[in-house]
């Protein structure tokens, strides 16, 4: 009988995160092996056609579209084989495990290892996909030495025959359990060689994890420098545009050119960084990923030096770093010019503003003396206006003095209108004055009175 879920209903995505912690298990390898990691760029390559190189490998030809939803998938082959394939934001990568050929072990000289690939022909070559990284790791049994120099100086001869006399970067592994040794040189068949030396008596679970870190150091180191050449190519750029930036600001400071000149130069510049910045962030901010992810594995690996010999560890970050460094320096101008740039605009948009301020007060100034101007001018016509009133009430009562004379009425209609020239004058001057009054005390009561409020009126007090 089931036990009864005494539980709340499951978050949608509770069972995939859970489950997260197990996506991606060490494989479990039986030593002497040969592990084959191939890592592509996905870019432009969907699960549909990776899922048809996958269905060419024996056996597998019934692979359906959900077996890779999973992003993980693991593959037996015959002959004690197993093919892991991975996909990650930006690299798909292929990892193949099968037992290590007689004669290409420790005794070896330079072997070839490429020629050992248990896989149908022409399979590699045809992974869909850029090649970032291609590793062959022999994994082999050996009886590690003592903590001597002398010792440790013996079994690494034949660890240098085996890279062919180059120069080795090699390591003792948490804490002294494992031997791990690289040349980091790509050779014609376009692979890296790896070699791993473990006592007979490691587990196949210790086996995996070794692989595991060795493999993903070497494809996040490749994936964090995918940034430098980002960085390399962007340095001119930035170079051009703070000079440019500089004269702006010059120009700007001495008010030697106009503002739309200067408003035109900064948003070609601004719009340019943009632009850099828009197409560039994600790469920068992936490499500080990868490089997290190095450090990380380097620290996994819990390394000891061997006499006479670089840790892979000490090896990654003086190589590293230094490009590192300097994707971080392009990042940081990058940002540091898009903020500039505001600041400068901010500085054009001040010095825009105050020159529109004046502009205002010089035409508010040019707008007052021509009010000054037609308030003259109407005076001045308004004296002629009541000049003008005045003529023709004059006129109209010399006709009314005329047609009183002309009824009998003892009356001298010239000296009567010449009488009362100055009483017309006087009364349609002050007629006028009285309209101005009128209607300048109507245009101030207008200008004073406050705009009718939307505000609803505050709720009365409670009584009591």
């Amino acid at each position: 009988m089931n036990p009864i879920r005494d539980l709340p209903p499951d978050d949608p995505e509770r069972r995939s995160l859970h489950d997260e912690v197990h996506a991606r298990p060490s494989a479990q390898i039986r030593l002497p092996a040969l592990v084959t990691f191939v890592a592509v760029l996905n870019e432009g390559v969907g699960r549909e056609q990776e899922l048809e190189h996958l269905r060419r490998l024996p056996g597998h030809d019934a692979l359906q579209v959900r077996d890779l939803q999973a992003n993980f998938l693991r593959l037996p082959l015959p002959d004690g084989r197993t093919l892991k394939w991975e996909r990650h934001t930006e690299f798909t990568r292929y990892s193949l495990v099968q037992p290590l050929p007689e004669g290409l072990g420790l005794g070896a000289v330079a072997p070839e290892l490429h020629q050992a690939l248990a896989l149908p022909p022409g399979w590699v070559g045809a992974i869909p996909g850029r090649t970032v990284a291609a590793i062959l790791l022999a994994m082999v049994h050996a009886e590690l030495p003592a903590q001597t120099s002398e010792a440790q100086a013996t079994l690494m001869r034949p660890v240098q025959r085996w890279f062919g006399e180059r120069t080795v970067m090699a390591s003792q592994l948490g804490g002294g359990h494992s031997w791990a040794a690289t040349d980091f040189h790509l050779r014609e068949s376009g692979f890296e060689h790896m070699l791993v030396v473990a006592p007979p008596d490691t587990t196949e679970a210790r086996a995996g994890r070794i692989s595991q870190r060795l493999l993903e150091m070497e494809i996040y180191r490749l994936m964090a420098l995918r940034g430098l050449p980002v960085a390399k190519e962007l340095s001119p750029m930035l170079a051009q545009a703070e000079a440019q930036l500089a004269a702006i600001t010059a120009q700007l400071e001495h008010k030697s050119v106009s503002e739309q000149d200067l408003l035109d130069r900064l948003v070609a510049l601004a719009g340019g960084v943009e632009r850099a910045t828009a197409e560039h962030t994600y790469r920068f901010a992936a490499t500080r990923a990868y490089d997290a992810l190095v450090v990380q594995r380097i620290g996994e690996l819990r390394e000891r030096p061997i006499p006479g010999t670089q840790t892979l560890g000490e090896f990654m970050r003086r190589r590293l770093s230094p490009a590192m460094a300097t994707v971080a320096a392009s990042e940081r101008r990058l940002g540091s010019l898009s903020e500039r740039i505001t600041r400068t605009s901010a500085l054009l948009r001040t010095r825009v503003d105050i020159a529109t301020e004046a502009q205002n007060q010089e035409l508010l100034a040019k707008l007052t003396r021509g009010q000054e101007l037609q308030l003259q001018l109407q005076t001045t016509v308004e004296g002629l206006s009541i000049a003008a009133i005045s003529y023709y009430v004059i006129s109209l009562l010399l006709y009314v003095g005329k047609g009183a004379k002309a009824a009998g009425l003892p009356i001298h209609p010239e000296m009567a209108a010449a009488a009362l020239v100055p009483l017309v004058l006087w009364a349609t001057w002050r007629t006028t004055r009285k309209i101005h009054a009128r209607l300048g005390g109507s245009l101030r009561r207008a200008i004073e009175s406050p705009a009718p409020s939307t505000a609803p009126a505050p709720p009365a007090p409670p009584k009591g």
